[in-house]
């Protein structure tokens, strides 16, 4: 039996072939990943879905009918032009053939009960200063299987079973293959990745305000549950704190805080929750940071709203309106000196004509 080009090959062809610019101005790292997801209903039908991610942005995905690629952004197909397209769109129906014949036929040598799903997720991380960091996983029923060692080129048992093994053998002993894969990995990912940015640079950079709330739960007469709920934000990573008397909370059974979970709108929320006693005498603060806020921070207290105004002014603008106070009070110390000088004065002439 023939290696079967695992799916990783399609994959890469497709970081390839999508990603093909500078992206030094963008101070940060960036991840692509490709999905690829074979449903195995019997040995006649088959379903394959794929994605193609650039952090949280949806790239294109591939029609499970027709497997041909659909662009979700309108900036992604003119990175190459159509000829490069139409090239991919032959490829990937040919490695899909191939794929699904060799997988259906090993899965009958090794008697692998159907239904079973084969996934793959393929890419690479790129940081500021051009270095990267790749990956490429193969998972079966949702459980890891085996990973590709980027480092001397070989392919690595998740799980051991037979089955693992015997993919393991096909791939390893396909040494061509591995060689293409670790040149795609090491070269051709963040060559071709630059351009990509570029186009989508607008898009990578979008941000959007965190909106934060402050709310209590009683679930017993003798607990409060403060609940800091964030909504709205973009791009994902945030951080967000509960202070007691102006000291922030450290980690601990008492503090509860979700996973950040998406919005429909493609901005995400999360809450944090504290327990508290409700007459301990204490005062609490939900605080918030985002890339979206700059140097400023959202301090939202538990049960006083006015201060939420003067936090989300910033820390430059307070500074400039401290300042302003402390001229206005010197001016007007000034004046009223100056008027007093002159009543003084004024008053010494009047006793001195008496």
């Amino acid at each position: 039996m023939q290696p079967p080009r695992c799916c990783l090959f399609v994959l890469l062809l497709l970081c390839l072939l999508l990603v093909s610019g500078t992206w030094a101005d963008l101070e940060e790292s960036f991840t692509i990943r490709l999905l690829q997801t074979s449903s195995f209903q019997n040995t006649t039908f088959v379903e394959t879905e794929g994605l193609g991610l650039l952090e949280d942005i949806e790239l294109g995905s591939l029609d499970k009918h027709t497997w041909t690629i659909r662009f979700h952004q309108p900036w992604v197909r003119p990175a190459l032009p159509r000829s490069d397209w139409d090239t991919i769109q032959n490829m990937i129906k040919i490695y899909l053939q191939k794929f699904t014949h060799l997988i259906n036929e090993g899965a009958m040598q090794r008697a692998v009960p159907y239904p079973f799903v084969a996934q793959c997720v393929a890419g690479c991380e790129l940081f500021h200063n051009m270095t990267s960091r790749s990956f490429a996983y193969v998972g079966y029923n949702g459980q890891d299987f085996l990973y590709f060692n980027v480092g001397n080129a070989s392919w690595i048992l998740s799980q051991d079973t037979s089955l693992s093994r015997y993919v393991q053998a096909i791939l390893q002993n396909y040494t061509a293959f591995s060689e293409l894969v670790e040149v795609l990995f090491n070269d051709t990912c963040v060559d071709d990745m630059e351009m990509l940015l570029r186009y989508g640079k607008t898009v990578l950079q979008r941000q959007e305000l965190p909106v934060a709330t402050v709310f209590a739960r009683t679930p017993s007469p003798d607990q409060l549950l403060l609940v800091c709920h964030v909504t709205g934000f973009y791009p994902r990573p945030i951080s967000v704190d509960w202070l007691r008397d102006g000291q922030e909370v450290p980690p601990g059974p008492a503090l509860n805080t979700s996973a950040i979970l998406p919005n429909a709108d493609l901005t995400y929320q999360l809450r944090s929750i504290l327990a508290v006693d409700p007459h301990d005498g204490h005062s609490y603060a939900c605080r918030v940071r985002h890339r979206s806020l700059g140097t400023r921070i959202l301090l939202i207290p538990w049960g006083n709203s006015e201060v939420v105004l003067i936090a989300e002014i910033g820390a430059g603008l307070l500074a400039a309106m401290a300042v302003a106070a402390i001229t206005t009070f010197c001016v007007w110390r000034r004046r009223k000196h100056q008027q007093m000088g002159e009543t003084e004065s004024r008053n010494s002439i009047l006793s001195k004509e008496a």
